[in-house]
């Protein structure tokens, strides 16, 4: 109502509503006292969008050398077609170390690209991370690829796999701490990340990672992996 009356000037009638000891709906009538758009003081789109803009300032001012890398590399990308050239002044974590690593978009506060790597691919966790950007943005077959008017709009996390280890009782796992890894034995597998938002339970942690990666929980030869991450934001 606010969008389609914005910078209208209203009348507002509050018709009736459920007293404090039910559960109800406010009924009300919104009358326009005046043309479209002649009350500045109704704006409330702009004033939306300079919030919006500073969110995402805010963000983008927090990140580290991790997630700018990723930013930086699936910017690039998109707006010339071209790898991004790694910058010189890259920690030596990222530079001297290999890892396998997930970098997950989201805009408006849900997911738009999520690529990563179990194991290290490259040379260096940098090139890793640059290239799983990449993907993320462009090669997420879930998603159309990321075009050059949706990256100011997008919030990265990079997440750094530690190796996966093998899980000999279910009862070793959290949902929260661990990711998993579920395989079967002719090379199908699915992997879910930790601390996802509605992911409470390990049953379901498993049960989500076996269907993506197609596999069966009660097939034989099914193979359990967990792994935590370091999140960078």
């Amino acid at each position: 109502m606010a969008g389609a009356l914005d910078a209208t000037p209203v009348r507002a009638e509050l018709l009736s509503h459920e007293g404090p000891f039910g559960v109800g709906y406010g009924i009300a009538a919104f009358t326009p006292t005046g043309p479209a758009g002649s009350d500045p003081s109704r704006a409330f789109e702009p004033a939306y969008q300079a919030w919006h803009e500073e969110q995402l300032a805010a963000t983008r001012e927090k990140e580290d050398a991790f997630v700018r890398l990723a930013r930086a590399s699936l910017e690039a990308h998109v707006r010339t077609g071209e790898r991004l050239n790694l910058p010189d002044d890259l920690p030596r974590e990222l530079t001297a170390r290999r890892a396998g690593a997930f970098v997950s978009l989201k805009k408006d506060g849900r997911l738009r690209g999520c690529i990563g790597t179990i194991a290290p691919t490259r040379p260096s966790l940098a090139e890793e991370i640059a290239a799983n950007a990449v993907s993320a943005g462009c090669h997420d077959p879930r998603f159309p690829p990321v075009t050059a008017d949706e990256l100011p709009e997008l919030v990265y996390d990079v997440d750094v796999l530690s190796a996966p280890e093998p899980v000999a009782d279910r009862a070793q796992l959290d949902p929260a701490r661990y990711g998993v890894i579920v395989s079967a034995s002719d090379g199908r597998r699915g992997l879910l990340l930790p601390d996802l938002d509605g992911v409470d339970t390990v049953d379901e942690q498993l049960r989500i990672a076996a269907r993506k990666g197609g596999v069966s929980l009660a097939e034989p030869g099914v193979r359990i992996e967990c792994f935590e991450v370091v999140r960078h934001l």
